[in-house]
């Protein structure tokens, strides 16, 4: 009774002042806390557990306790085991394996519908199940249901009997705790691919002090537990390893060349300090931000009288990638020039002070115009930012650049509405061979064969265009319902695309699949799709000349003269 007293007196100290969500963390900890005592489980009678459990929820991000299946309290204990073992160079990396069972149930509204039994606090999973369901929920639901379609257009989408023969099937979930680095998730996601497993459910989180705990459902191995164990136990500390060199390396500076080292990355980049567009760090005022990031903040300033935009590295806390990123963008800045490119004015380059300044971009990003504004774009105003887009673009690939993490956010519109492709810190220059390797972006925008870490070539842009086109179409993020790796497991193993809208112009329709089909040569070049656009803005303009001449008998704008307006 009084272990009951002291849960409920710890959710009533935070329910009058935390969030709802704050709450509902704290009523999973709570049940969590009373399932495993109900359980017997001997390490839930030491003295001080109730707080050490808690500790755990608390270094671990909320979605953590909002996704974890309470039915299986036990695997918390598991977690909490992994990365206390983790923090102890002698058992690092900690790696649980176990089978697991996902069976089908019915949501009992269709005899036909199919639905994963991952969610929390249920009963889906059924008696005659050999093995424990997943440690996570209702994400897992939402994600394999996702899929469905993707999954099975090649049977007989009302036979139950197919799908059932794929979810009651067994599969490994797999728990990784190690010190969390620089793309050691992509790296593990590649180790499972390379030793033949699918992953079907991923959950990353990281702790408040620096450590993971990622958690895979997966299938395709034959062998044994043991041996899957081993074979991770054994290779992950090489990608550990190579993500440690990857911050480290650091050629010389030689005479001439900027004030700090600048770190090889996947082509080798000169950063010259006495070139033309250095700046002097006291010509520049700050006025206001604009914007800020995990790696630095964007203001809005002066530089002799001048508009600018002056994007800030943070010093304090630079590393190897946060220079390589610096290092490339100023690089490609310096090489072009196009209408629908912002335009560089300048850098510092040397500390305490590393920024690179830009034209000022007075209208903001695409993506404010489309999320912090009622109502959507108009069609004529979503060709005209494609439009300005496939300009710049093809400029990029033109001059052999790839941007690699195109998107809405990454546009931004001056005075007139003419829209820039911006950021450059994750853009490369393609190499000899026409093709690069080394996943980058922004997962949910991201091409298959980039997540897949596979050689790829200028077209991983074009579908991320495609990913882009269907932003401005809907004015939503792509697979909100999923996390991001989730996201691109589903591109990657299950042919997931965004939902294109019902009533979508069939040109549209068409380029979409075209931009994002699965094979790269199968997708269209920029200068190709500016025709396509702009055909489609033809068809649309004779459409809307006719229906005014009906009606009103107004004269209709042309294509290149549509602003950014508003929807009524």
């Amino acid at each position: 009774m009084g272990d009951s007293q002291s849960c409920s007196s710890r959710q009533s100290e935070w329910s009058p002042v935390q969030s709802r969500k704050r709450r509902q963390k704290i009523e999973v900890f709570h049940e969590v806390l009373c399932r495993l005592r109900e359980l017997d489980v001997e390490e839930a009678a030491e003295p001080g557990f109730e707080d050490q459990l808690w500790a755990h929820f608390t270094m671990l991000p909320l979605r953590y306790a909002l996704d974890v299946n309470t039915e299986r309290a036990e695997d918390v204990l598991v977690h909490k085991r992994l990365l206390n073992m983790a923090r102890d160079p002698l058992t690092r990396p900690a790696v649980d394996v176990r089978l697991v069972q996902v069976r089908p149930t019915c949501d009992g509204n269709s005899g036909s519908s199919v639905h994963s039994s991952f969610t929390r606090g249920g009963n889906a999973l059924l008696s005659d199940s050999l093995h424990p369901p997943p440690a996570f929920g209702p994400s897992s639901s939402d994600f394999e249901l996702a899929f469905e379609g993707n999954k099975y257009d090649a049977q007989d989408e009302n036979s139950p009997v197919s799908r059932k023969s794929y979810f009651s099937r067994p599969m490994h979930e797999i728990t990784i705790s190690t010190k969390d680095k620089t793309k050691l998730l992509s790296g593990l996601t590649c180790l499972m691919s390379e030793i033949g497993l699918n992953i079907q459910e991923a959950h990353a989180f990281c702790t408040i002090d620096g450590w993971s705990l990622d958690v895979f459902v997966v299938d395709g191995w034959e062998k044994d537990i043991d041996h899957l164990r081993a074979t991770l136990v054994k290779e992950i500390p090489y990608i550990e390893k190579l993500s440690i060199k990857q911050e480290l390396v650091s050629p010389a500076v030689g005479p001439g060349q900027s004030g700090f080292n600048i770190p090889s990355c996947h082509v080798e980049i000169p950063v010259d300090g006495n070139d033309v567009w250095e700046i002097d760090a006291s010509l520049l005022e700050f006025e206001y931000k604009i914007a800020a990031g995990s790696n630095g903040d964007m203001y809005k300033g002066l530089l002799r009288s001048q508009d600018v935009a002056i994007k800030i590295f943070k010093t304090d806390s630079l590393n190897g990638d946060m220079q390589r990123e610096f290092a490339q963008e100023v690089y490609i800045l310096r090489k072009v020039r196009h209408k629908n490119v912002v335009q560089f004015i300048g850098s510092c380059t040397r500390p305490p002070l590393l920024c690179i300044v830009t034209e000022f971009m007075s209208g903001g990003s695409v993506y404010d115009a489309l999320h912090k504004e009622k109502g959507a774009l108009k069609l004529p105003a979503i060709l005209k930012v494609a439009i300005d887009v496939t300009r710049g673009m093809s400029y990029l690939h033109q001059n052999n650049i790839i941007h690699r993490d195109l998107k809405a956010a990454n546009l931004l519109m001056d005075e007139n509405d003419v829209v820039k492709i911006a950021d450059f810190g994750v853009a490369r220059v393609l190499v000899h061979s026409g093709v690069m390797t080394a996943e980058t972006g922004t997962y949910r925008w991201m091409a298959p064969e980039v997540i897949e870490h596979k050689p790829y070539n200028h077209k991983a842009d074009v579908f991320s265009f495609g990913i882009m086109l269907w932003e401005l179409l809907t004015g939503k993020v792509p697979y909100a319902h999923l996390t991001p790796l989730q996201a691109a497991v589903g591109v990657v193993q299950k042919g997931l695309r965004p939902t294109i809208p019902r009533h979508t112009h069939p040109s549209v329709v068409e380029l979409l699949e075209r931009c994002w089909q699965q094979e790269p040569s199968l997708r269209p070049e920029f200068s190709e799709i500016t025709e396509i656009l702009q055909v489609i803005g033809k068809k649309i303009i004779e459409e809307e000349r006719a229906t005014k001449k009906r009606n009103l008998g107004e004269p209709c704008q042309l294509i290149e003269d549509w602003p950014l307006k508003r929807r009524e």
